[in-house]
């Protein structure tokens, strides 16, 4: 074998080297995981068990993922980071969707794990039911009175000047026998029993509420540039759901690290409530999987909405979600 066959093998074996080095390099890069940045509503809590729980499972990175979830609070306002392109998905509520796309937002629903909202009202044992409301002062929160309070209104045939503000503080309830204050089933109601065993609670979706609990929603542009992106997320995010009702410790050991003001009792009471309310896993969820939307549900949120001078008739209330990426997901 003369001297070029070596030579030509040797330019063979660089270029077959090269090439398979480029296929490893090519292989690598499409790979990696998508990121995705999920902006939450409040500090760590169990209400954002499901995607922590995905997280600290692994469930996204099994599904191609690198999901960053930033923590809200009370100065955080998701929708504006949502418009403004520093977070890809966002947990809010159907109301503020509907009224987004009353103002021409660019955005949309994906999904509904909480298929109720967890918004009630705390009582003192006196009452009974809601429709005991009459004469009672009723403490909404400034959100309150731009979602729930003009449904419970109208719906018992409340005054309005029975509503006061609520200052996210129990001890006007707990030292007025005949205050009522909004309260969220897994949350303020856990302080109330420890105060007041004695007290109630009311959850106004057993009274006919139409409104989802913490949604996921995007901007348009992402679903159309993303839509397989977006479809693992969801899958991903609603198993991660599934998994925290079964067994929140790994969710739960990441939520109490980022929050420290949250503690086993706190956790354990809240994933409780969600269980025995059947929040996430209750309603249509039951039939047709964790996280579904119906066209029903939504026309119900804006038929109350509409009709509490809540969102302008004309709004085209479609616009605002798609069950795509759900139903791929199933």
């Amino acid at each position: 074998m003369n001297i070029q066959h070596y030579v030509g093998k040797g330019r063979r074996t660089v270029i077959a080297s090269t090439l398979l080095g480029l296929g490893i390099l090519l292989s690598s890069t499409s790979d990696a995981a998508d990121k995705l940045v999920l902006q939450t509503t409040w500090f760590a809590q169990a209400e954002q068990g499901g995607y922590y729980q995905a997280l600290a499972q692994g469930i996204y990175k099994k599904y191609g993922l690198d999901v960053d979830i930033k923590i809200g609070g009370p100065q955080v306002n998701n929708m504006t980071l949502l418009l403004s392109k520093r977070a890809d998905i966002i947990i809010n509520y159907d109301l503020q969707v509907l009224k987004g796309i009353e103002s021409n937002f660019p955005i949309k629903a994906v999904a509904a794990p909480f298929q109720f909202d967890p918004q009630g009202v705390l009582t003192h044992s006196d009452v009974k039911s809601l429709a005991d409301l009459k004469g009672k002062t009723i403490l909404v929160s400034t959100s309150g009175q731009a979602s729930w309070w003009p449904w419970l209104k109208g719906k018992y045939k409340l005054d309005a000047a029975q509503a006061r503000p609520y200052t996210f503080n129990m001890q006007p309830f707990l030292a007025g026998k005949n205050v009522v204050q909004q309260a969220y089933a897994t949350s303020e109601v856990f302080q109330a029993k420890k105060a007041e065993p004695s007290s109630n609670f009311f959850l106004f979706a057993d009274a006919g509420y139409p409104a989802y609990g913490g949604i996921l929603v995007t901007r348009n542009d992402v679903i159309q540039n993303k839509p397989d992106v977006l479809r693992r997320f969801v899958q991903a995010s609603m198993e991660g759901w599934k998994n925290y009702l079964a067994d929140p410790r790994l969710g739960n050991s990441i939520i109490k690290k980022e929050n420290p003001n949250m503690n086993d009792e706190l956790l354990t009471f809240a994933v409780g409530q969600m269980r025995k309310l059947k929040l996430i896993d209750g309603g249509d969820a039951k039939t047709q999987g964790i996280g579904v939307m119906t066209d029903a549900r939504w026309k119900a949120t804006r038929d109350f909405m509409v009709n509490s001078g809540l969102l302008k008739a004309q709004t085209n209330w479609k616009a605002a979600y798609t069950t795509q990426f759900i139903k791929a997901s199933k």
